[in-house]
């Protein structure tokens, strides 16, 4: 018998704001004695309704995107950390950095390492039960957000894998990139993406998206001086394309880039933690 003792808001909608027929189901939900986990940008505690009502109920309201209220700017402490920080960044929005990530971890968990998924989104949050929500903190604030992430990673293993999030030529979602890169410091970079995917991902101007080449290229040059890293590999969303699609389409990353380049969801993430332990040492 399945006994759930909370509701998780599995939609991500542009905005991070609820479909106005949500708030009767939330409500409902609640009413049926469950925890409600949330991750879009509007709070459910703020909704003094709802707020009331699981106050009577006795259950909880856990806004995901709520970043902690002592956040302040980066100092430094990032290069500091004793652990190597592998961040995946990607050729686009929802192409599956986080999908990578958490296939890395596990395949480095596997073989007995270290290992330790940093998350950087609500997603990851509902999974790991810990991070921050960085595309919801103050721009000011977010490096040091994530310089925060790494720290207390590296008290939970010494190979920390930092949640990529947006894409560094997204006309909408850069920002929370280029903090992600400054903040986590990472040693080396998983370029991730979607085979087939031609345009930018809900930009209105359309913009083309860049060479595997030219995005190894840009990555690297927007590193800290301090830590200057790397792309380690190439990391393939093949989901839309057939088997022999994908085999081709991983033999043209990596003859395109001169890296190691796989499918970690469809051919196992095996390849490309290898080339990220060789590029680590």
């Amino acid at each position: 018998c399945f006994n759930p003792d909370t509701a998780l808001v599995g939609v991500v909608t542009q905005g991070g704001r609820f479909p106005a027929d949500w708030r009767a189901l939330l409500r409902t939900c609640v009413s049926k004695g469950l925890h409600l986990e949330n991750g879009l940008h509007v709070r459910l505690k703020d909704d003094p309704e709802l707020v009331d009502l699981a106050r009577r109920h006795n259950v909880e309201l856990r806004d995901l995107r709520e970043p902690p209220s002592d956040l302040s700017t980066a100092t430094g402490a990032n290069l500091d950390v004793d652990a190597t920080i592998v961040l995946t960044v990607g050729s686009d929005c929802a192409i599956g950095k986080m999908t990578a990530t958490c296939e890395l971890d596990l395949e480095a968990r596997r073989r007995g390492l270290e290992s330790v998924f940093v998350p950087t989104g609500q997603t990851g949050i509902a999974i790991a039960g810990w991070g921050i929500a960085v595309d919801a903190v103050v721009s000011d604030f977010l490096a040091g957000a994530a310089e925060r992430l790494v720290v207390e990673g590296a008290q939970l293993g010494n190979l920390l894998w930092v949640e990529g999030q947006g894409a560094i030529l997204h006309p909408i979602y850069s920002g929370v990139t280029l903090g992600l890169i400054h903040g986590s410091a990472p040693h080396l970079y998983v370029l991730c993406h979607e085979v087939g995917r031609t345009q930018v991902e809900g930009d209105p101007t359309h913009s083309p998206v860049p060479s595997l080449v030219e995005l190894v290229d840009l990555h690297e040059r927007m590193s800290l001086k301090l830590r200057p890293a790397k792309v380690a590999c190439i990391a393939l969303n093949t989901a839309f394309v057939s088997e022999e699609e994908a085999r081709a389409a991983v033999a043209a990353a990596a003859a395109e880039t001169g890296l190691p380049a796989d499918d970690p969801v469809r051919f196992g993430a095996g390849k490309l933690l290898d080339a990220v332990l060789e590029r680590a040492k």
